[in-house]
């Protein structure tokens, strides 16, 4: 089993940066996914990017099944229901509305989580920056808005609330990354149910040979920098920090998409960036585990 000692205290790398890198790797994915999502759905192109990740996923740090208790189940189903969800509803919205959007009203649901458990009126500021910065990129003043794609993406955001609070749970269980390996598997069936159908007769090797290139990008890079973070930092200070994502979204729906952010979105990039960096200031959690929990690498 892999058991990654990155982001440990004293190492060169600080947790806040495991979790930017993660995020810079899901919007990357993301805005190299929108061709595939035209030649196979959004639903379709989650399931294969999940169904490549997962192979990834148990070849290489294999799923750790002996450590598994059955108080572990619900959990573990949750997580891996909530993931394949996420994925499919946030490449559904990126399908209709741009990049930078999406990805500023994903944003709410880690930002409401930090501030649910902020614990103090203090904690409550660098959220509401957050949340002014989101409105800017978001510009719902403006109208002609897809509700389709906003709808997706408002759930999509619910779930990046409770996938934020699960990871961190089972991050603190499993060794390395054994919950990745028990999870994505369920996020790639729970994204079948709608994919399978939606990519059937219009699968091509030039998709396939994509998405499997994108899965190692998303969800396996990503996810295994965002558990390690989880590790070192409280929920609160990592769902602030996904301020960032939304500044990501629009810089690569630029660079990647050429879709042109207004003046006021700049602005927006300017605010979450702020409140993100500020918010992982002190944002360490005083008692985690080195790797996950040591009990749960013993047989239950």
């Amino acid at each position: 089993m892999i058991a990654a000692p990155v982001g440990r205290p004293g190492t060169a790398v600080p947790p806040w940066a495991l979790a930017a890198t993660a995020m810079l790797a899901v919007q990357l994915s993301s805005a190299l996914s929108v061709g595939v999502i035209e030649d196979v759905g959004a639903a379709g192109t989650a399931w294969l990017r999940l169904t490549f990740g997962a192979l990834v996923l148990v070849v290489l740090v294999r799923p750790p099944l002996r450590a598994v208790r059955r108080a572990d189940v619900p959990a573990v189903l949750a997580l891996g229901v909530t993931t394949g969800l996420v994925t499919v509803l946030f490449l559904g919205a990126i399908a209709r509305i741009p990049l930078g959007t999406a990805v500023a009203i994903e944003f709410l649901g880690p930002l409401t989580l930090a501030a649910a458990r902020g614990g103090s009126a203090r904690a409550l500021v660098w959220p509401v920056l957050a949340l002014a910065g989101v409105l800017l990129l978001t510009a719902p003043w403006h109208g002609a808005v897809d509700a389709t794609g906003v709808g997706m993406a408002v759930l999509a955001a619910v779930g990046w609330a409770v996938y934020i609070a699960l990871t961190q749970h089972l991050g603190d269980r499993f060794v390395g990354l054994g919950a990745l390996a028990l999870t994505v598997p369920v996020a790639a069936a729970t994204a079948a149910v709608v994919g399978v159908p939606q990519a059937a007769g219009h699968l091509s090797v030039a998709a396939v040979a994509v998405t499997a290139g994108l899965a190692l990008v998303h969800p396996v890079l990503s996810y295994a920098l965002e558990l390690l973070a989880l590790r070192r930092m409280t929920a609160s200070a990592f769902g602030t920090l996904m301020a960032l994502e939304p500044g990501f979204g629009v810089v690569l729906g630029v660079l990647v998409l050429h879709q042109d952010p207004r003046p006021s979105q700049v602005v927006g990039i300017a605010l979450v960036v702020l409140a993100g960096g500020a918010a992982q200031r002190g944002g360490r959690r005083e008692h985690a585990p080195p790797l996950g929990d040591a009990e749960a690498a013993r047989p239950a």
